[in-house]
C-alpha cells in the first residue's frame, strides 16, 4: 500500500508529569507517515494540507500543554466549570498543584507519560481528520540528539497571545556558551545542570514570600486564571517574562557578574532549532 512520510513535521513543546523528575520541560520531534489507497490526483494525502491537517490537530491536542498521565499513582484532578485544579506527588514525594482551563490539559489514559503513549493518542486525534481513502496513520516523537549540555525547563508567558501563556508548557533545549570567544562546555555544563527540570518563573508572577520553601506563581491570561505551586528547590527566578530573550540575557549577565573581565556570549535554545543569544 501506498505510504506517504513527512519528517519532522512540527515540534511538541509541552510539560510532563513524571513520577521520578516532577514537572519536566520536552522538546519532542514529530516523524509522521500515511498510508492508503491513492486518490484522484494520484496521491495518498496531498503534501499541503496532509501537513496543515497533522500539525493543526498536533498543536490541538497536545502542544504547549500539561500532558497528564491519568493513570499515574498521587494524581487527583477535579474539574469545574471549565477549570481543573490538579494536584500530583511524585514517587521522592514533591508535590506539585496545578489550576487553569481545561484547554491547558492534554489528558493521556495511561500510568506515565511515555513519548510511545502520547503517539497513540495522537493516531486516534489524526484518524478522525484523514480523508476516507487514508487507512493508516504512524506517528513518531524523538528528542533531538544533542551532543553537548541541554537543559529541560517550564514556563509561562502571561502576556502572550498564544499558548505560551499557558504556566505549565516547557521546552528541552541545548545551550551554549562562549567566554572570550572560545567556547565553554565547562560553564555549559554547570548552567544545565542547575536548570535541569527546572521551573522557570517571573519574580511578578510569585504569590508567596521568596524565602517560603513552596512557592506559588499565579497570573491572569487572555485564557484565564492560572496557577502553579511546587517546591521553591525547583524553580529560578528571572526578573522579567521567562522568554527565551531573557534566558539568554540572565546567563550572561549572571556570568558577567562572576566574572567581569571575561566577554560572554550565550546561545540559549526554546526547544529545537529556536532561541536567541545575548552577550555581556
Amino acid at each position: 500500500m501506498p505510504r506517504l512520510f513527512v519528517d519532522r513535521i512540527t515540534v511538541i513543546d509541552a510539560a510532563v508529569l513524571d513520577r521520578l523528575r516532577g514537572l519536566v520541560g520536552v522538546s519532542w520531534i514529530v516523524d509522521a507517515a500515511l498510508e492508503g489507497d491513492l486518490d484522484e490526483q494520484g496521491m495518498v494525502f496531498d503534501f499541503g494540507p496532509a501537513k496543515r491537517t497533522i500539525k493543526e490537530v498536533i498543536d490541538a491536542t497536545a502542544d504547549h500543554k500539561l500532558i497528564v498521565p491519568m493513570g499515574a499513582p498521587g494524581l487527583d484532578l477535579e474539574s469545574t466549570g471549565g477549570e481543573t485544579r490538579l494536584r500530583f506527588v511524585d514517587d521522592v514525594g514533591a508535590r506539585f498543584v496545578h489550576r487553569g482551563p481545561e484547554a491547558a490539559l492534554c489528558r493521556l489514559d495511561a500510568p506515565a507519560t511515555e513519548p510511545g503513549a502520547v503517539a497513540t493518542l495522537l493516531r486516534e486525534r489524526l484518524a478522525a481528520a484523514m480523508p476516507a481513502n487514508v487507512r493508516g496513520i504512524d506517528v513518531r516523537l524523538r528528542d533531538e540528539l544533542i551532543e553537548g549540555a541541554c537543559y529541560s525547563y517550564c514556563h509561562g508567558l502571561k502576556k502572550h497571545a498564544g499558548h505560551c501563556q499557558r504556566i505549565a508548557h516547557g521546552h528541552r533545549s541545548r545551550l551554549e556558551i562562549w567566554a572570550d570567544g572560545e567556547r565553554s562546555p565547562a560553564r555549559e555544563r554547570r548552567w544545565a545542570d542547575r536548570w535541569r527540570d527546572v521551573y522557570l518563573g517571573s519574580r511578578e508572577d510569585l504569590r508567596a514570600d521568596p524565602g517560603e520553601r513552596r512557592w506559588r506563581f499565579g497570573y491572569t491570561a487572555d485564557e484565564g486564571e492560572f496557577e502553579l505551586e511546587l517546591d521553591a528547590s525547583r524553580c529560578d527566578l528571572l526578573d522579567g517574562d521567562t522568554t527565551v530573550e531573557n534566558i539568554a540575557a540572565h546567563i550572561a549577565a549572571s556570568l558577567k557578574a562572576e566574572e567581569p573581565r571575561r566577554r560572554f556570549v550565550v546561545r540559549a535554545y526554546e526547544g529545537v532549532d529556536k532561541g536567541a543569544e545575548a552577550s555581556a
